[in-house]
């Protein structure tokens, strides 16, 4: 026992041996950033034996070690890892400056899991589309670009991913689009503005193929397409842009309708920096474009600002602010399939005058255990204003708190959140009512690493959609004047390394979608074609699924990647529209449950040959779209007497290619779409020539070709568009544009 005397010396004594094993410990502290631009890398492993730690937002890293020597492991995902041995015999500080891997297949991606990971151990088919290859096509509007892209297709401005869509009247979406991991559909009538996507300062284009809603919710029943916004580099940087289009006479000079040829242009900027702890991206876009399509054009302004603030080693508040301004014309269907092909039916001209706007708060915080909070919002306002009684508006708040944990340990990941989503809709195109819809969902994906190989991931989410409008709405009732539903949905999948550049992966999930307002309650016409609301429409449900194989190629000076995907996606309660007679025209219902089965095989690399750098991206997609049952009414309402679903290509085949030769670049691209099989039927009838123009042409495939060269600071590209004037039409009843040129000078300091 101790005597209180002896109090006295045994506490120094403590203290002493404290500070004699705390002069045995040094620090090792430092910074982790990408080699070439000098960008932190935040997150980004430091393993030794017996522990390791996380770079901050700053890319900093603090560790606190015995004396002794060393072997650090440093990881960040599209990095190639990085060994450092040192010696610790004092307080140590490093700068570690990480190279962006060559192998594609280790390309950051954050679509599937919310967090950065490999695209190897990707559980589901997933194409990256590099801000390079937006750039050398020049796509004005993003769509013009996804048309490249093997399994996605655009039909009517909608976008489809294997065939897991139709043709939609410009109601409902399957496909789920984001912008910095918000959506960004007009929340009536789930349609896509691609004109809002701010292509002058994007980053990467990540698409999901396969049912992701139990990450993103309704919408994501087909997959998703994420657009990001590039941040500053540690130099500044500005891009200017200014293109000319024009369209040359149809391949039919009966189809010519102009005496001078129809065209306009394009300009754009970026600038990025960084200010201090501040991170600043702005841009515009101005357009001023008539259209091939007599009476068509698109003539508005664009211009965004994304700014991020590290409060802290730990936190970052950032806000974004769009705001997308100006009218567009189109019309639905051609006055006849010869000389009036680019010339509208009576009564299906559309004239629009817009204000669309969204603004982004997000506040993320690193907490010491290593978990990301993240709180983030996007206001969504729209305003269309549409002749002919069919103009819309609406606000759209949508709030969700995300988080992220890594237990690298475990070999374990977390992503958890919930979600609150609020519309408000008002418009003539839909009875001149009110609407209100509500959306609220929870959610969680675990990933967990076995061994160095095999990845297992699990996630689930649960929703509940409330919908309130008026009960009535001219002869049509909406019980109560409320409809709320419930659902969970799950998925599951597995990816395995089975060597070193061979990835296997299955997975297979669930999906589900609430009506949109439009689909339920739209009610317009086009020319002699009714569009009738449907206020008892259901929900669709379905799941999808496949197992793929990705296999790293290096051959030589070729590197890259071959993937191949088996897939087969099933739907009940498929909502589409359809004709229901010349009373009520056409309407939103459910036609019934369906089948999509196909595969799928890419290539993407790059190469050198005969010294020569050339980059690929082409692939091959096959699908046999239908009917679970096929019904003797489906058979009425399609022009196939045989089973299949409408809308669909069986076959594509795409194809991007582009060689360098020192400040000279030639490139080609190509799009190959077999017949449309099945269309409905009453277009045959209805629309002039429809018929006879789909018994002469078949698919179609359309080949750009383009040169660039850098005369630094100065690049000038040259792009011959539907080069060989092919005559087509990607839906019925609207012909696709004849051969255009574009020139394009781009600045970049």
């Amino acid at each position: 026992m101790l005597m209180p005397g002896k109090m006295n010396l045994v506490l120094p004594t403590i203290l002493l041996l404290t500070g004699l094993l705390h002069a045995q410990n040094v620090q090792l502290s430092g910074r982790i950033l990408d080699g070439s631009t000098g960008e932190p890398l935040v997150g980004a492993t430091i393993q030794y034996p017996g522990g390791g730690g996380l770079s901050d937002i700053d890319g900093s890293f603090n560790l606190e070690l015995s004396k002794g020597v060393y072997h650090f492991l440093i990881r960040y995902v599209g990095y190639d890892n990085q060994d450092l041995d040192l010696e610790l015999t004092r307080d140590t500080m490093v700068t570690l400056r990480m190279n962006t891997a060559e192998n594609l297949l280790q390309a950051a991606v954050v679509s599937t899991s919310r967090y950065a990971r490999p695209l190897s151990e990707s559980t589901i088919s997933l194409d990256v589309i590099r801000p390079e290859m937006v750039q050398r096509n020049s796509p004005s509007s993003i769509e013009e670009l996804l048309n490249k892209v093997p399994g996605v297709t655009i039909v009517g401005d909608q976008a489809n991913i294997r065939g897991g869509s139709g043709f939609s009247y410009g109601a409902g979406s399957r496909v789920l689009l984001l912008l910095n991991d918000m959506p960004i559909l007009q929340t009536d009538a789930g349609y896509p503005n691609w004109n809002d996507i701010p292509v002058e300062s994007l980053g990467q284009i990540e698409i999901v193929k396969g049912a992701a809603s139990a990450l993103y919710g309704s919408s994501a029943l087909n997959g998703i397409i994420h657009f990001q916004t590039a941040y500053p580099a540690s130099e500044p940087e500005t891009k200017i842009s200014a293109y000319y289009t024009q369209y040359f006479n149809p391949k039919d000079p009966a189809k010519k309708w102009w005496d001078k040829a129809p065209g306009g242009w394009n300009f754009e900027f970026s600038h990025k920096r960084k200010i201090g702890k501040l991170d600043l991206v702005f841009g515009g876009f101005l357009v001023d474009l008539d259209s091939y399509n007599q009476g068509s054009g698109r003539h508005y302004g664009r211009g965004e600002i994304q700014t991020r603030y590290r409060i802290s080693e730990r936190a970052t508040l950032s806000l974004g602010a769009y705001l997308n301004k100006g009218n567009t014309s189109s019309f639905f269907y051609w006055k006849d399939a010869e000389s009036g092909a680019y010339q509208a039916a009576e009564g299906t001209v559309t004239d629009s005058k817009r204000t669309r706007y969204f603004i982004d708060p997000q506040f993320t915080y690193f907490s010491k255990a290593g978990g990301r909070h993240r709180l983030q919002g996007r206001v969504l306002s729209i305003d269309n204003n549409v002749s002919g009684g069919r103009s819309n508006a609406s606000l759209n708040v949508f709030t969700e708190y995300q988080y992220v944990k890594d237990w690298e340990g475990l070999g374990l990941s977390l992503t958890a959140g919930a979600v609150y989503n609020r519309s408000t809709v008002n418009a003539p195109l839909y009875g001149d009512s009110t609407f209100l819809g509500q959306n609220s969902s929870l959610y969680f994906q675990l990933d967990k690493k076995i061994g160095d190989r095999l990845t297992l991931s699990t996630g689930w989410r649960y929703e509940n959609f409330i919908l309130k409008g008026p009960s009535q709405l001219g002869d049509y009732t909406f019980p109560g004047g409320r409809e709320s539903q419930d659902k969970p949905v799950w998925r599951f999948g597995g990816n395995w390394q089975a060597a070193d550049y061979t990835y296997l992966r299955a997975s297979w999930g669930q999906g589900f979608r609430f009506p949109s307002i439009a689909e339920k309650f739209v009610q317009t016409s086009f020319g002699s074609t009714l569009i009738t609301p449907n206020p008892t429409l259901k929900s669709e449900t379905g799941w999808s699924s496949e197992v793929g194989i990705k296999q790293g190629v290096k051959l030589g000076g070729w590197h890259g990647f071959l993937d191949a995907a088996a897939f087969w996606s099933s739907y009940q309660d498929m909502m589409e529209f359809v004709f229901t007679g010349f009373v009520r025209g056409f309407q939103s219902q459910n036609v019934g449950n369906t089948d999509i089965k196909g595969f799928e095989v890419s290539l993407a690399g790059e190469a050198k040959i005969w010294g020569i750098p050339m980059s690929i991206l082409t692939g091959y997609t096959y699908i046999d779209p239908k009917f679970q049952e096929f019904t003797e009414i489906d058979d009425q309402r399609s022009s196939a007497d045989y089973n299949i679903l409408k809308y669909r290509s069986k076959h594509q085949f795409t194809l991007d290619w582009q060689w360098t030769f020192h400040r000279l670049k030639l490139g080609a691209s190509s799009v190959y779409l077999s017949k449309m099989e099945a269309i409905d039927s009453i277009f045959e009838l209805v629309i002039p020539g429809v018929k006879a123009f789909r018994e002469v042409h078949g698919g179609y495939q359309v080949w750009d070709a383009r040169v660039a060269y850098d005369l630094h600071p100065v690049t000038l590209t040259f792009i011959l568009r539907n080069l060989l004037n092919e005559e087509y039409a990607s839906r019925p009843g609207l012909l696709d544009a004849p051969r255009n040129m574009l020139i394009r000078a781009d600045w970049k300091f």
